[in-house]
C-alpha cells in the first residue's frame, strides 16, 4: 500500500510499505479525511515545538518512518480480537494520547489521564496512508450528522474542551482569546456554551477576526491596527479580563506570535485572573514571576484531553452547538495532496486559512 514517510525534516515521500496487520485490541481503518495539525506542520519542517527532540531523534535513528496524521476521520475495515463496540463500516475519530496501561494512574478509574503512553502519529503510525492500524481504546464513533471533514477536527476540538474546562469559567466571566485559528475559535464557542459573558478575541488577520465575529465574539480586535491591551482595558472598565486564553504563541517563522501574545495576555488579565496556556512556544521563556505573585495571577495549562472529552465533542458537533464547517476553507483531494496540506497549514496566513488544510484521501 501507499503511505507517506519522512526521510528527514522537509523530506516526505509517498512510499510503498507493507500492508498493516490487525492485531488484538486494534482495528484496521481506511482514512477518509486527514489534516496535519499546526504542531505537525511545524515539525515537518524542523521547527522546534512540542515533541521536537523526540521526532528529531526518531528521524536520526529510524528514518524513513511514518509520522503524523492524528487528526482524522476513518472507516473501520476490520476489527481485531477482543475489540468490542466497533464493527466494519463504522466511522471513527481518535484521541492522540494513549494511556501506558502499566503505571499506578492507569490502574485507577482516571487512567485516561496518563501521559506516559504512545501518541498516534508521533510514536505510532498515523493516517497519512491508504490504511492504518489504530488502538481501539483511542477511538470514538462519529455521529452520522457529522461530515468526514468535521470529524477530522474533533481531536483538536477535544483539546479545546479540555482547555475551557481547565479555566473553570463562572457565569458571565469576561473572556479574552488571543489567536483565532482553529483552537482559538473552538475555545470561543465552548466558552460561550460554558457561560462566558463578554468575549473579546484578538488576531492579526482580518479573515480570522471576521470568522470570530460570525462564531460569537462580541469584539474581535486586529492587533495590527489597535493597541489590544488598551482596548481590552477600555472594554472591561479598566479591570481586565477574568480569563485569557493564549492560543497565538509559537514560531514567528510560521506566522505565529512568538511570546508577544503571552506578554499581552499578562497585561490584559485582571489581578487574580487566569491565563490558560494553549500554545506551544518551542523553547524556554523568561517571565517576571514576581509580577504573577504580586497580581495573584494563575498561569494554567490544559490537562490531557480524555476519551470523555472526545465523546463530548461528537455531541457538540452533531447538534450544531459548535460549528466547525465555517472554519474549513482548504480541502484537497487524493493522497498525493498531503504535502500541499502541510504547506498550507504551515503558512496559514499566506493562504488565508483558518483550520488546517484537509485531504480527502480517495479521489
Amino acid at each position: 500500500m501507499k503511505a507517506w514517510r519522512f526521510h528527514g525534516f522537509s523530506d516526505m515521500r509517498l512510499d510503498d510499505v507493507p500492508e498493516p496487520k490487525c492485531g488484538p485490541g486494534h482495528v484496521l481503518v481506511e482514512p477518509l479525511c486527514v489534516q496535519p495539525s499546526v504542531t505537525e506542520a511545524q515539525l515537518a519542517y524542523g521547527i522546534p515545538t512540542l515533541a521536537y527532540d523526540r521526532i528529531k531523534r526518531r528521524l536520526e535513528t529510524s528514518a524513513p518512518i511514518q509520522l503524523f496524521g492524528h487528526e482524522f476521520c476513518a472507516r473501520i475495515l476490520e476489527v481485531g480480537l477482543g475489540v468490542e463496540g466497533f464493527q466494519p463500516g463504522d466511522r471513527v475519530a481518535a484521541r492522540a494520547k494513549l494511556p501506558c496501561g502499566d503505571c499506578p494512574l492507569c490502574r485507577t478509574e482516571r487512567g485516561d489521564l496518563c501521559r506516559k503512553g504512545p501518541v498516534i502519529g508521533f510514536d505510532l503510525p498515523g493516517c497519512f496512508a491508504e490504511r492504518a492500524i489504530l488502538p481501539a481504546i483511542s477511538l470514538v464513533k462519529v455521529d452520522d450528522r457529522i461530515s468526514d471533514s468535521e470529524a477530522a477536527c474533533l481531536q483538536s476540538l477535544s483539546d479545546s474542551v479540555a482547555a475551557v474546562e481547565t479555566a473553570q469559567l463562572k457565569i458571565a466571566d469576561t473572556v479574552v482569546i488571543f489567536g483565532q485559528g482553529s483552537m482559538g475559535l473552538e475555545c470561543l464557542q465552548i466558552a460561550r456554551l460554558s457561560g462566558a459573558g463578554l468575549i473579546i478575541t484578538v488576531d492579526v488577520r482580518d479573515e480570522a477576526c471576521e470568522m470570530s465575529r460570525q462564531l460569537g465574539a462580541d469584539h474581535a480586535l486586529n492587533a495590527r491596527s489597535v493597541d489590544v491591551v488598551s482596548a481590552i482595558r477600555d472594554l472591561t472598565g479598566g479591570i481586565g479580563a477574568d480569563v485569557v486564553f493564549e492560543c497565538a504563541g509559537g514560531s514567528p517563522k510560521q506566522g505565529l506570535a512568538g511570546h508577544q501574545s503571552l506578554l499581552q495576555a499578562i497585561d490584559a488579565v485582571r489581578s487574580g485572573g487566569k491565563i490558560i496556556g494553549v500554545s506551544w512556544f518551542g523553547g524556554p521563556l523568561e517571565l517576571n514571576i514576581d509580577l504573577f505573585r504580586e497580581r495573584s495571577l494563575r498561569y494554567l495549562f490544559p490537562d490531557v484531553s480524555t476519551r470523555g472529552h472526545l465523546e463530548h465533542t461528537v455531541r457538540l458537533a452533531a447538534t450544531g452547538r459548535v460549528r466547525l464547517t465555517p472554519t474549513i476553507g482548504h480541502i484537497l483531494h487524493g493522497i498525493e495532496s498531503v504535502p500541499k496540506a502541510f504547506e498550507i497549514t504551515a503558512n496559514k496566513g499566506r493562504y488565508k486559512a483558518i483550520n488546517p488544510a484537509q485531504v480527502l484521501m480517495r479521489l
